[in-house]
């Protein structure tokens, strides 16, 4: 097996491990209640399977760059939502509908147009530290204003995850071309040992927020998640690392119409999420109930009583 095939293969077992880690959050969110801490939610060995899974995938995406390019192994990253969507539907036991797949494959071609406006050379650039932590308290305050009480809060922690995860890969990013850079500096200095901790932190923080986003379903929440992770990351890249845009102008079009396309899906499997809640209700609230027979306790007769004996004398009378 020559390079590139075994660069989408393992794309393509890490897409699997991605869906089958947001399956399997999906289904541990929606058997847990709201209230439930973190402490709590560490304690269960369903949570740690979806953990061992987003790990899995993980390191699969990491061994697929070492044999393909970015621009090859990233796109196929995007066929998580592809194989997360029937998957969930499976586990819960109904068929995907049209509107669904029509959402799904309108968030990839959006998706695709994105990652095809990326350029592909590898990175050389790496952020300062005033520039990592200057990224890092944007993301903690855009996470806090997505995470306040509000509508839709699926979809806006859907977006915080994304946005987190999105920006655990680019500090990853400085990270591995800081730690792989032959030019004679120190493997270990302050810069580095703030980007370990914020991609630590970042990372941890989007599989909590996602965790919280699947409680309303899946399909909306990945799309929004599959969408914000790309483009929080491209946007580190464009404005600090000296990454630019292929194409021109041509492709700036191109990643508008792309954006609308993805956007137009996260609506459409928005919509088809909550008809499926509603769905899931009205089939809840339909199913009979069975009375329950009143318990009548009959009490057995009493007795008669039974007259006392009364002595006599030996005339007849009584004894008074």
């Amino acid at each position: 097996m020559n390079a590139t095939l075994l660069a989408v293969a393992l794309s393509l077992v890490s897409a699997g491990a991605y869906a089958a880690a947001a399956v399997a959050q999906s289904r541990l969110a929606g058997r847990t209640d709201p209230g439930t801490g973190v402490l709590r939610l560490l304690g269960r060995g369903a949570w740690w399977s979806a953990v061992g899974l987003n790990a899995t995938g993980a390191l699969l995406h990491v061994a697929a760059l070492n044999y393909g390019p970015l621009t090859l192994v990233q796109p196929l990253g995007a066929l998580t939502l592809v194989v997360a969507v029937p998957l969930g539907a499976r586990a819960a036991g109904r068929r995907v509908g049209r509107v669904e797949w029509r959402g799904t494959a309108l968030t990839l071609l959006g998706l695709g147009a994105l990652l095809l406006t990326a350029g592909g050379s590898a990175p050389h650039e790496t952020l300062t530290l005033p520039e990592a932590l200057g990224v890092g308290a944007a993301t903690m305050a855009v996470v806090a204003g997505l995470s306040r009480p509000g509508a839709r809060p699926g979809l806006r922690h859907a977006a915080a995850s994304g946005i987190t995860s999105g920006v655990a890969s680019a500090l990853t990013q400085t990270l591995t071309v800081a730690v792989t850079d032959h030019s004679g500096g120190p493997l270990f200095s302050w810069r580095l040992l703030a980007v370990a901790l914020l991609v630590s932190a970042f990372a941890m923080g989007g599989l909590l927020l996602s965790q919280t986003a699947y409680r309303g379903g899946l399909g909306a929440p990945l799309a929004v998640v599959t969408l914000a992770n790309p483009v929080a990351a491209a946007a580190i890249g464009l404005a600090l690392l000296g990454e630019r845009l292929q194409g021109g102008p041509v492709s700036l079009v191109l990643a508008l119409l792309g954006t609308a396309a993805a956007v137009r899906g996260v609506i459409l499997l928005s919509r088809a999420q909550a008809r499926n809640a509603d769905a899931g209700r009205a089939a809840k609230e339909s199913v009979p109930v069975a009375p329950v027979p009143s318990r009548v306790v009959i009490g057995s007769p009493r007795p008669a009583a039974v007259p006392e004996p009364v002595a006599v004398r030996a005339g007849g009378a009584p004894y008074p």
